[in-house]
């Protein structure tokens, strides 16, 4: 197993992969003490049946630049296929602002050719490349260093196996002509803002059923000040404070250091110095907030909205769609996107796209009045009104 820890060696690699139509890439890396993740190991290996030609890049190596796996990210000439790639695309976005291009995620395309929701690597290693994959390794520590072999045997699998599952997924989007269909979500995986948090929008990330603007004023400026101060200190935001702490904040309001040590659900550390600082200032500026500029939740999302009849029938015609098509009826459309569907709504992306060709024609038609459903056998189909 060869492992880089010079700028000049993974030159070198690189050079030699641009030779060939794809690479495939993994991470590995750490998350559980930092905002951002801790890139701790890289996987990359060229098209073959061994590991001869798959490689593991150190990123913690001392003077090695990751600047020439950029440029074969920008190279559009070969494809990179990573399995599940979000986290690890954050990771390169973050740290070089670049991503992946062409990308390939075999999850997505797994998705899209029948192999249920969120499919992971180790069902497409045993069903596709007909292997196993070792899961000793999965949780330990990848900054420590050095790695033991049964790490590297484990890092290095992530990449070998991933080869003979992308040729034989790209294979079958190309047969049922779905490569659209996969380029569509890469396309959302490989636009900056899935990756920006925003502080003044973060407080939308937490659930409360509460919906008085003052409520949301206060649960907005004290989100607000959370997420900058763990991005600034790149820690957790829940090392700041949690959620369910956040939302008894902004119901009961504290003025004072002393209200603050009567919280039930406030970490110890948040009771004073810059944190319980910040948390009383986000609360005043909260409190003072005026109306007019107060969040205010969106009627699209009033359940009350919803017609219950017609949720129930676009749930029914996703399933008879989603047999046909064999793609996974989450990847189609979400219980969210039914429900506005059926309450009016007509901007959800059940609706546009290759979900459209799949689903979302019918679906309006269905919402219309245009078309009928009936039981034929053990299958749905549909009856033109």
């Amino acid at each position: 197993m060869k492992t880089l820890t010079t700028t000049d060696a993974l030159a070198q690699f690189c050079t030699e992969a641009r030779e060939h139509d794809y690479v495939t890439i993994d991470t590995e890396f750490l998350r559980e003490r930092t905002y951002y993740s801790k890139l701790c190991l890289i996987q990359l290996a060229m098209p073959g049946d061994t590991d001869d030609n798959a490689v593991l890049v150190d990123p913690l190596a001392e003077g090695l630049s990751l600047e020439p796996l950029y440029e074969l990210f920008r190279d559009t000439s070969v494809v990179k296929v990573f399995h599940a790639a979000r986290q690890d695309l954050e990771i390169f976005f973050v740290q070089a602002g670049v991503f992946p291009d062409p990308l390939f995620d075999t999850q997505v395309a797994a998705m899209v050719c029948g192999f249920g929701e969120q499919v992971g690597y180790e069902t497409l290693v045993r069903r596709i490349a007909k292997a196993t994959v070792d899961k000793t390794s999965r949780f330990t520590d990848w900054s420590r260093r050095p790695l033991t072999d049964a790490q590297k045997t484990y890092a290095l699998a992530d990449v070998t196996h991933l080869r003979k599952i992308y040729e034989f997924l790209s294979a079958q989007l190309v047969k049922t002509n779905r490569t659209h269909w996969v380029q569509e979500e890469i396309g959302i995986l490989t636009h900056a803002d899935t990756y920006i948090i925003q502080p003044q929008n973060a407080w939308k990330r937490v659930k409360t059923r509460t919906a008085a603007p003052k409520f949301l004023a206060i649960m907005r400026e004290l989100a607000r000040f959370r997420e900058a101060f763990a991005q600034e200190r790149n820690i957790p935001r829940n090392r700041v404070f949690k959620d369910d702490a956040l939302v008894e904040l902004a119901s009961t309001k504290p003025r004072s250091h002393g209200d603050l040590g009567k919280s039930r659900l406030l970490l110890r550390e948040a009771r004073r110095g810059d944190i319980a600082d910040g948390i009383l200032k986000a609360i005043a500026d909260g409190v003072n907030c005026p109306a007019e500029d107060a969040p205010k939740v969106s009627r699209k999302d009033d359940k009350q909205q919803v017609n219950p009849a017609l949720a129930d029938l676009l749930r029914v015609l996703l399933k008879a769609k989603t047999e046909t098509s064999g793609v996974a009826p989450k990847l189609i459309a979400t219980a969210s996107d039914l429900d506005a569907m059926a309450s009016g709504q007509r901007d959800v992306a059940a609706l546009s796209g290759w979900r459209h060709e799949v689903f979302g024609e019918d679906a309006l038609r269905l919402c219309n009045g245009e078309i009928a459903l009936a039981a034929k056998g053990a299958n749905v189909t549909i009856v033109p009104i």
